[in-house]
Order: structure tokens, then C-alpha cells, then sequence
């Protein structure tokens, strides 16, 4: 085999292999809509990595079990949702920040700051780039 033979044959292998990698970026990118959903004492639903916010709004609302679920969306980033275990249908706080450690630390701070006295985290998520 000649010496530009297998230079053409590394570089179709080379050029396969960045079309992979790359498409594969391209899905992930797509896929990037996620939210939360959340109701009273401590109920809650969430959906990460879905084409589109419509679809990962209405399948968090699907799974949470409480009245008055409100959704929250999550596009690249990470939500994390912290409840009050002394009274789950009392005082609670959300976030939604591109790291999973600033939602949960901002989710627990927001459950003290409504009068929470031993808040813990009940749910968190990340889509498909948080």
C-alpha cells in the first residue's frame, strides 16, 4: 500500500470520526430544555434533556402529585428545590443556576429565608449542559 493511500485512508477515518463527535455535540445541544415543577408540601416533578421547553414543562407537571404546581424552566442550567423537614408544607426555595452547587446552596437559602428552620434539598436536576 502506498504512502498516500494510508494518508487517505487517515484522513477518512479522521474526518468520520469529527462528523461523529461532532453530530453527537449537536443532539446534546438540542436537547437542552428541562424544568421543574412545584406544589404544595414538598410535591414536585422533574424533566431534563427534552427537545423543547413545551415537552419538559408538561412532563415535570405530570409527575407532581400537589395541588398548584407551578413550573419552573431549567434551559442549560440546574434547579434544585429545598423544603423545611420540621413542616414540608410550610416554608421551601428554588433556584435555577448554570452549576448544580449554586442552585442547592441558593435553593437552601431561599427555604431560610421564607422561615425555614431545618431545610434540606427534596429534588435537583441539570439538563444537558448545567
Amino acid at each position: 500500500m502506498s504512502v498516500s493511500r494510508v494518508a487517505q485512508r487517515g484522513a477518512l477515518f479522521i474526518l468520520v470520526l469529527t462528523s461523529v463527535v461532532g453530530s453527537t455535540h449537536f443532539v446534546t445541544e438540542t436537547r437542552a430544555a428541562g424544568a421543574f415543577a412545584i406544589g404544595k408540601c414538598g410535591a414536585y416533578g422533574r424533566a431534563y434533556d427534552y427537545p423543547a421547553e413545551s415537552a419538559a414543562r408538561a412532563a415535570a407537571l405530570k409527575q407532581c402529585q400537589g395541588g398548584d404546581c407551578k413550573t419552573i424552566i431549567m434551559k442549560r442550567a440546574c434547579a434544585a428545590f429545598a423544603v423545611d423537614m420540621a413542616n414540608p408544607c410550610g416554608p421551601h426555595g428554588y433556584a435555577v443556576r448554570p452549576k448544580i452547587s449554586s442552585s442547592l446552596n441558593e435553593a437552601t437559602r431561599e427555604c431560610y429565608k421564607f422561615g425555614g428552620k431545618q431545610c434540606v434539598i427534596r429534588a435537583w436536576a441539570c439538563d444537558a449542559k448545567g
